[in-house]
């Protein structure tokens, strides 16, 4: 059986047993801060097993796009060595949410397995829990599984918990016999032979801190089929990567390399299997990866997605030299992906200009990188050690962009271990990060206590009504308070509420929260942020006067002016992101967002910055947007209907059955539950004030518009203005198209100027610094047995280039000479030069010794080296120690 036919028939079988198709979920977990990737079918039904997501069904059925190279899942070294782990895999699943349980579950996968799909039962092997026996009789006496064909496994292997704490539960495991007819050993003990091929997950407990089980009044189940381990099997196949899901991957890998694609030959030569199972399954990741945005970087997402192409890259080399063999497998993998996976097509060109560029720039890194690695190999073997300093491999790392575990790698292949200790030292040395910042709200507010809160009210009063996108003010009453911590009876100083209705939009779609105020029967407040939570609006609150209380009537006020410039923000938002679309191309895709009342903010996937005339073409295509005088629609329209009618929907993100549709004319059609504005025209003006870089593969614009726009140009004209007034320049003529002028030229000529007048004042100033002077400071030393002069001083200098010109002069004018020059500033300058013939002293690492006394940092190379330092109360350690090293 094919795998495009048990993609169809898993889901068909489910769907005939009443379950709902899922479409997969985004491999980014948008709304779950505990996973890096989606490496399971049932993380996006998370919120549904925990309680804090509602579905309109309590059965499901998904295939699930999944990924295991970072965190707790890193399956990232083993692939290429094994026949079944993948980086990138599908995993079809099966879900009840407090419906079926374990008889049904069973019942369902032994139907599909032995009847709809047709693998013999003798091939199959069950595994069950400790103390499971009622999934170990249903197994024997409902299926008919012998006893002997059942095993029981401790928690390790067959127990499933979602957490530290929350539901859990056994798990029952079904095997494969991949070799029925050889000898008889025990399960685990061959797992090529034996190969788990879907597992049910019985939730049936909520485990406490104490590690205390109470059943779950409405049990679930979670399962999940690896379709490439089931597509093996089917198609007689040990080795995962032999299936029709790989072949045309593998048979193109081996096409560019010259290789020849029978399995059989393949496996003559296990390096070389290695490295084309290795491409073949990285080019999937990054394809997949690429296609939801993430970019390759020096950190989290982009990391790994860096880590996984440039082991294929590495791999790649492996089978051709001259060939550029990964980018051109990542372009087979959508050729074969993209009919169940339709992002793939749209996001082609995004997705091959990352990979090559991503090709070009690690061949560079990897052939200097493994040149200085291989020459450190060779010296450590003649050594007769066996361990690599760390420092070695962070030099590789620092200074050359060589990645750790690649070093790692080609170490222990050469027989070299490395001290990881020490290259962990050397990196917390060279790099404290700053913590990143993350948003708070004000007050003392528990997220955990809200949570809490808003599930009660929830259940008590139903959802809050929303009624701000018609109307700004509303009578209400007051339903419950908070004070961030704990519900309050009264609420006097500050805190939260929550209300019936409310015309305050939640923070939520880039979008902040409204602002305003509330008068209740015995008190006031002003609103400094709404929040939603489970489907409750929470209204941040700081007192006025009085008291707000439970039972109370309310008067609730959006302050318009806010409003409506938020509002002119986020629609100038949508016809951006078109413009966006429209100028740079389709892999035009939002990666964050932010929407205020003083500016908006959009990044986007893009591989280079904006060209100008781009920007202008943007902003062109926007402001013509907004003199159109288009209206404004908003729709409710079925999630699937708003696609296909060409809604664009911000990738990875939830969405409920019915969605909101904002549309401005044919230009802009997006989901969206912000609030916007009637007309385009009341946008005014947009205007781009930026674009930059924020990480790789991803760029930032902010804009204004409205009256903040207007302030903005209205400021740049009267800077403009003053400037010409003051160079002599007349205004642009009004009756010239380009407003052309000549204060550019002037601005250059007097760049020009003032570049030559510096010019002069450094040559002025070199040639009054007096090198014999200087050099009355140094001694005569030996230096590691040469004769020669050492001179650490400080000098009045703070340019340096000028203190470089300095010791250049100073070495040309001494043969043999080691000296440190420490000028003014903050931090101040510090150079460390050796003369040429002085091979045994190195100025790099002399210059790092003395940073660490001295707080700073630097480097270089063995005959001169900079840094910077900025303590010199050890100033006298620091001089010591450089007589030490040099002498």
């Amino acid at each position: 059986m094919k795998y495009v036919e048990i993609r169809e028939s898993f889901k068909d079988f489910f769907k005939s047993k009443n379950h709902q198709d899922v479409e997969s979920s985004s491999l980014i977990p948008h709304n779950d801060p505990t996973l890096m990737f989606t490496n399971a079918g049932m993380n996006q039904f998370k919120d549904v097993f925990i309680g804090e997501d509602k579905r309109s069904y309590n059965r499901a059925v998904s295939i699930q796009k999944c990924l295991r190279a970072g965190g707790k899942h890193n399956d990232l070294e083993n692939v290429g060595f094994t026949a079944r782990h993948h980086t990138f895999f599908e995993m079809m699943g099966n879900f009840s949410f407090g419906d079926y349980f374990k008889e049904e579950a069973i019942a369902f996968a032994w139907e599909f397995l032995t009847k709809v799909i047709n693998i013999p039962e003798e091939r199959l092997y069950v595994t069950v829990f400790t103390t499971d026996d009622e999934a170990a009789e249903i197994w024997n006496k409902k299926i008919g599984v012998p006893k002997e064909k059942i095993f029981r496994y401790g928690e390790k292997d067959n127990f499933w918990r979602m957490g530290k704490t929350g539901p859990c539960g056994p798990c029952s495991e079904i095997f494969y016999d991949h070799n029925p007819s050889g000898p008889k050993v025990a399960l685990h003990e061959d797992e090529d032979r034996f190969v788990e091929i879907w597992n049910l997950v019985f939730m049936q407990f909520f485990e406490d801190e104490k590690g205390k089980q109470t059943p779950l009044p409405k049990p679930s189940v979670d399962t999940g089929a690896g379709i490439e381990r089931i597509a093996a099997a089917l198609q007689g196949f040990q080795d995962n990567y032999q299936g029709d899901i790989f072949k045309p991957i593998i048979d193109k890998i081996c096409q560019l390399s010259g290789i020849n694609s029978d399995w059989n030959s393949l496996k003559e030569d296990p390096q070389v299997l290695g490295a084309v199972k290795v491409v073949a399954d990285h080019a999937r990741s990054a394809a997949f990866l690429i296609s939801e945005g993430v970019l390759p970087s020096n950190e989290g997402r982009g990391y790994v997605l860096r880590r996984i192409m440039r082991r294929a890259i590495r791999y790649s080399r492996k089978l051709s030299q001259r060939k550029s063999i990964y980018p051109l497998a990542c372009e087979e993998v959508l050729k074969t992906m993209a009919a169940y996976y339709p992002v793939l097509k749209e996001k082609e060109d995004l997705i091959l200009k990352a990979v090559f560029d991503e090709e070009k720039r690690f061949l560079q890194t990897l052939d200097k990188g493994s040149e200085i690695l291989n020459e450190q190999i060779e010296k450590i073997k003649k050594e007769g050690a066996t361990t690599m300093d760390g420092q070695i491999a962070f030099t590789l790392y620092d200074t050359y962009g060589f990645p750790f575990d690649l070093t790692e790698l080609i170490a222990k292949e050469a027989g070299i271990v490395v001290d990881t200790k020490s290259f962990k030292e050397h990196m917390n040395e060279a790099k404290n990060k700053a913590r990143k910042a993350h948003k708070s709200h004000s007050f003392s507010s528990s997220d955990k206590h809200l949570n809490e809160w808003s599930q009660k009210i929830s259940k008590a009063s139903g959802s809050t009504r929303f009624v701000g996108y018609d109307q700004l003010t509303i009578n209400s009453e007051i339903i419950s308070v908070s004070d961030g911590e704990n519900e309050q009876e009264v609420l006097e100083k500050e805190g939260w509420i929550a209300t019936k209705d409310t015309p305050f939009y939640a923070e939520g779609g880039g979008q902040v929260g409204d602002h305003g105020t509330i008068n209740g029967s015995h008190g006031s407040a002003v609103i400094l942020d709404c929040i939603k939570k489970n489907d409750i609006f929470l209204h941040q609150v700081k007192l006025i006067d009085g008291h707000l209380a439970s039972g109370h009537d309310a008067f609730l006020k959006v302050e318009s002016g806010e409003r409506q410039a938020i509002a002119n923000n986020h629609s100038a938002t949508h016809l951006m992101h078109s413009a966006l679309k429209k100028v740079l191309g389709d892999h035009v895709g939002q990666a964050g967002s932010l929407v205020n009342s003083q500016k908006l903010r959009f990044d986007f996937s893009h591989i280079q910055a904006m060209t100008g005339d781009e920007i202008k073409k943007v902003e062109s295509m926007v402001n013509a947007q907004i003199g159109k005088s288009i209206p404004v629609g908003q729709a409710i329209l079925p999630h699937q209907q708003a696609i296909d009618e060409g809604a664009v929907a911000m990738f990875g993100e939830k969405y409920d059955d019915d969605v909101r549709v904002i549309s401005m004319g044919d230009f802009s059609k997006e989901l969206c539950g912000g609030t916007h504005v009637s007309n385009t025209n009341q946008i005014r003006l947009f205007k781009i004030i930026s674009e930059s870089g924020v990480a790789a593969g991803t760029r930032r614009i902010e804009a204004l518009t409205g009256d903040r726009a207007f302030q903005y140009l209205n400021q740049l004209s009267e800077e403009n203005l003053t400037a010409r007034k003051q160079m002599s320049l007349n205004a642009p003529k009004i009756d010239d198209s380009s407003f052309s002028g000549a204060l550019f030229p002037k601005i250059e000529s007097l760049q020009e100027e003032i570049q030559n007048l510096k010019k002069e004042v450094k040559k002025a100033k070199s040639e009054s610094v007096s090198v014999d002077d200087i050099l009355k400071n140094a001694k005569e030393i030996s230096l590691k047995g040469e004769k020669g002069l050492a001179l650490f001083t400080r000098v009045d200098i703070s340019d340096r280039q000028l203190l470089s010109d300095v010791v250049d002069k100073i070495r040309d004018k001494e043969q043999s000479i080691a000296l440190v020059l420490i000028g003014e500033g903050d931090p101040k300058p510090m150079i460390v030069a050796v003369s040429k013939n002085l091979k045994a002293i190195h100025a790099g690492k002399i210059t790092k010794e003395l940073c660490s006394i001295l707080d700073g940092k630097g480097g270089g190379r063995p005959d001169f080296a900079q840094g910077s330092v900025s303590q010199l109360d050890q100033l006298n350690v620091a001089k010591d120690k450089f007589y030490e090293l040099i002498q």
